[in-house]
């Protein structure tokens, strides 16, 4: 979403001399996407951001795949996904095509002693458990739980947690990630039927400087591949930014859940869109007013789309069993709908409290040997009465 936003001291006019108190000049980046076509800013670092003193040998984060090409209904117990002291480590993919990559993360460390960028692709990650602070070289940003972190490709970044108790949902995307077209207009403002506005995204502050000299790693992905590269300088030396490429958050409790008379499709959900798939916000909300309605979602065949249900809290009316951290598949192509008796539950229901992220791929998933052992074997059987 376009949106200029600054921090620190930046000069008047860009690629012009800014100078130092000492008389040296600061050294420009400028940060783009899409070559030079789509959002960037403007850095102004203390010392030069390319000085590279050594680079370990890259190893492979690529997944194992289990399910080249699926035509079957999964549940994966997301809560079961190990916790690992260290971020990177503790992310693994479940599922995965040539358009993004979705991930669990349940780190322990407070703080790394690294940085990171992804390269690959923006990262939107669901803080399901745990806060902290996301620190980044443009600037820091509080999260808690509940928040989306919309992040970038390229920026460097580290994670500060509160508590060793963390649990993160996180969709790697390898076009850039995008408010909806029909909710802004021409001038890529959010209207008026917008379910959340420019108000509740939270941009970075507190721009930490560093003006430090020594051995820093940055850990880069690259076609998923992790680099190891050593700076002479810290990362976050940047004294000045500006422009409109930022990573921000979306609290899921800021978003105002669209209703009518009778049941709405998942696009009013909808929250985020990339190329390959968009990304949805299941929020409590007051259910259908026409007094014949059913509330519960009729049965429907996504033709073109894997639909993928992250749990998150409450009770969700179409289905039957879940708990919090579950995770749902339902393939392309193969019709799905309420478990037996949810439509009939959900008959003169007034609200629900319902909780959740939802993706829609518009590719087939492939899934992970970690995807099948966090699944439950037999949940494409659970519609028989």
């Amino acid at each position: 979403m376009p949106r200029y936003h600054k921090l620190g001291k930046i000069p008047h006019k860009r690629h012009t001399a800014f100078r130092k108190p000492n008389g040296d000049i600061h050294y420009e980046e400028l940060f783009g996407m899409v070559g030079f076509d789509g959002m960037s800013s403007l850095l102004y670092h203390l010392y030069r951001p390319t000085q590279v003193k050594a680079i370990k040998e890259a190893y492979s984060v690529y997944p194992e795949i289990a399910v080249e090409k699926n035509l079957k209904s999964y549940l994966l117990k997301g809560f079961e996904a190990p916790k690992k002291k260290d971020h990177l480590n503790s992310r693994i993919s479940i599922m995965i095509n040539n358009d993004l990559n979705v991930l669990l993360s349940a780190p322990t460390n407070l703080q790394e002693d690294y940085f990171y960028k992804n390269t690959d692709g923006d990262e939107v990650i669901f803080v399901h458990k745990g806060s902290g602070i996301l620190r980044t070289f443009v600037g820091n940003i509080e999260f808690s739980e509940g928040d989306y972190l919309v992040i970038p490709r390229g920026i460097i970044y580290t994670l500060k947690f509160n508590t060793d108790n963390n649990r993160l949902f996180i969709v790697e995307t390898y076009s850039p990630v995008y408010t909806p077209k029909r909710y802004r207009n021409y001038f890529g403002q959010l209207l008026e039927h917008s379910p959340y506005c420019e108000r509740d995204l939270r941009f970075p502050t507190d721009l930490e400087t560093h003006d430090e000299k020594g051995d820093f790693i940055i850990k880069i992905k690259k076609e998923h591949m992790i680099h190891e590269y050593t700076y002479a300088s810290h990362p976050f030396d940047v004294v000045g930014v500006d422009g409109y490429n930022f990573p921000y958050a979306f609290s899921i409790h800021d978003f105002e859940p669209i209703t009518g008379r009778v049941h709405q499709p998942p696009p009013v959900h909808q929250t985020f869109e990339t190329a390959g798939c968009v990304i949805c916000s299941f929020c409590p909300r007051m259910y259908d007013y026409h007094p014949e309605s059913i509330p519960a979602p009729y049965n429907h065949s996504n033709i073109d789309s894997d639909e993928v249900l992250y749990y998150v809290d409450g009770d969700f009316m179409s289905r039957n069993h879940v708990e919090e951290g579950y995770i749902s598949l339902h393939p392309a192509g193969i019709p799905h709908g309420p478990h037996p008796g949810a439509a009939e539950r959900s008959i003169g229901q007034k609200s629900t409290d319902e909780l959740a992220v939802m993706i829609d791929t518009f590719a087939p998933l492939k899934l992970t040997k970690s995807a099948i052992e966090l699944s439950d074997g037999k949940y494409h059987k659970s519609w028989i009465e």
